[in-house]
């Protein structure tokens, strides 16, 4: 009988919403992981949350030997420098999205880590939502037909703007550069790389700095991707309409796993990711409705995957190259915006 694999130990660098609500929860839920130390400004809060983790420098965390793998969980700006250091300190890196704040930092921070030969990872989180686990079984099995339209949302209703960085007019702050990725590496998954990228920004709330309302078309052959993010939709109901060539998938409601995490149930527990609010499919011929339900969503898969990479026994969850193709999307929707046009998309080498 084999011996059970030693966790790896794990720092994580930042602990505010990000680090707090998603990522130590899901570290310490991994079986193949240890939540060791955690590098915060506010280390009484770091002991009283996580009291067997050790609050601690980002450069003693990458001076330790006991640690593996680096999560970095701070303000954007911070991700490409930080994720160098952990690099060139011979540690494991998974970043929080977006990757950087422009393709080319991301690019650089490839490099490094091809370089170290060190795994390189970006928390796309929301490949496990249940509703996209839904929606891609129903269109691996064709049940829509072609996919011709597709449009995913990512509205909310917060008319009063924060005092917070994400909504600050500074590098990487905006809903684009916050949801965005999510929404992009989702069409990503399902349609491969765009032929080109049309996309409007917005600051519609009063006294707002940074973009909070975004919206983009992605041209490809054969079906148009509309993605939508914002921070003024009083009615924020629509999540997914899918429309294929014999049926639309038409979904309401948010993934449950961000609030059961903020509301500190137990990662893994019963009702854990279960959609209260399945999809609903629509015949063209006929008009009749059915439900689609689907598995439940579970984030806890990216870290698991992250185990598994690190142990040798499984492919990393998230690989730098398909986190580089949500980069060069994102960045085409700025420069889109900036230009008034769409950005075509060169042919990849």
């Amino acid at each position: 009988m084999s011996a059970t694999p030693t966790p790896f130990n794990v720092a994580l660098v930042g602990f505010g919403y990000a680090g707090r609500t998603f990522h130590a929860p899901l570290i310490d839920a991994c079986p193949g992981l240890v939540l060791h130390s955690i590098v915060s400004s506010r280390p009484d809060e770091v002991r009283a949350a996580w009291p067997e983790a050790r609050p601690a420098r980002f450069e003693e965390a990458l001076g330790d030997p006991a640690i593996a793998l680096v999560v970095l969980a701070t303000p954007n700006a911070l991700h490409a420098p930080q994720a160098v250091a952990a690099l060139n300190a011979g540690k494991a890196v998974v970043i929080d999205k977006p990757f950087a704040l422009s393709l080319a930092e991301a690019e650089a921070v490839a490099a490094v880590a091809r370089d170290r030969g060190r795994l390189l990872s970006v928390f796309h989180n929301r490949r496990w939502d249940a509703d996209f686990l839904a929606l891609q079984a129903e269109i691996a099995a064709g049940t829509l037909g072609p996919i011709r339209t597709f449009e995913s949302h990512f509205d909310r209703f917060r008319p009063e703007v924060r005092d917070r960085w994400r909504e600050r007019d500074e590098p990487g702050g905006g809903i684009w550069n916050d949801l965005g990725p999510h929404l992009i590496d989702q069409a990503l998954v399902l349609f491969g790389r765009p032929l080109g990228v049309t996309c409007d920004l917005a600051v519609l709330r009063d006294g707002g700095q940074a973009t909070d309302w975004a919206h983009a078309v992605l041209r490809y052959v054969d079906r148009r991707v509309i993605l939508h993010a914002d921070m003024t939709t009083p009615a924020p109901d629509l999540r997914f309409a899918v429309h294929g060539a014999r049926a639309s998938w038409l979904k309401s409601g948010l993934d449950v796993q961000e609030d059961q995490l903020k509301g500190g149930r137990p990662v893994g527990g019963e009702g854990w990711g279960v959609d209260p609010l399945p999809a609903t499919i629509v015949e063209g011929e006929t008009g009749a409705r059915r439900p689609s339900p689907g598995p439940a969503g579970d984030y806890r898969a990216f870290y698991d995957g992250v185990a598994a990479a690190l142990a040798g026994t499984g492919a990393n969850p998230v690989p730098p190259e398909e986190a580089l193709a949500v980069m060069e999307v994102l960045e085409a929707g700025l420069e889109s915006h900036d230009r008034g046009a769409e950005i075509v998309l060169e042919p990849a080498p």
